[in-house]
């Protein structure tokens, strides 16, 4: 079958019944990880090669794996793009008020452990605080 013609596996998703707290608590632990998430957690859905991360694509597709297989976002193919959104719902239903208090503590203390922007060099990001109900999205 010439490679044109060849389609990539959808990719596979936990149930929220099988979304692990140990693994989305390893998901969120990576800085470029978290970047990820909160992109998504202002826009519903985004093109993977967009994300603000200076990181090699092989890299990228790694943390997105880890992202994905961990529950934390789901992923869809659309012509040759693959689409990321986060799954608020699931994450909620399992464990409640997660996200939101990680990316809380995310942006009071910034990625270094340290009040936003300090110890990293970067500026918080403009936008509603995260846990807020403009931020939030069912």
């Amino acid at each position: 079958m010439a490679r044109s013609t060849r389609r990539r596996p959808a990719p596979a998703h936990p149930a929220t019944e099988e979304i692990d707290l140990y693994d989305v608590l390893h998901a969120l632990s990576d800085p470029t990880r978290m970047t990820i998430v909160r992109v998504l957690w202002t826009e519903p859905e985004r093109a993977c090669g967009t994300f603000p991360v200076d990181v090699a694509p092989s890299t990228l597709s790694h943390h997105f794996k880890v992202l994905r297989e961990s529950g934390v976002i789901s992923q869809r193919e659309e012509a040759n793009r693959r689409f990321s959104a986060l799954r608020t719902v699931d994450l909620e239903r399992r464990f409640p008020g997660l996200l939101d208090t990680v990316l809380a503590a995310l942006a009071r203390n910034g990625p270094g452990g340290g009040p936003a922007g300090e110890e990293s060099g970067h500026e918080r990001e403009p936008g509603p605080e995260p846990g807020s109900d403009k931020a939030r999205r069912g």
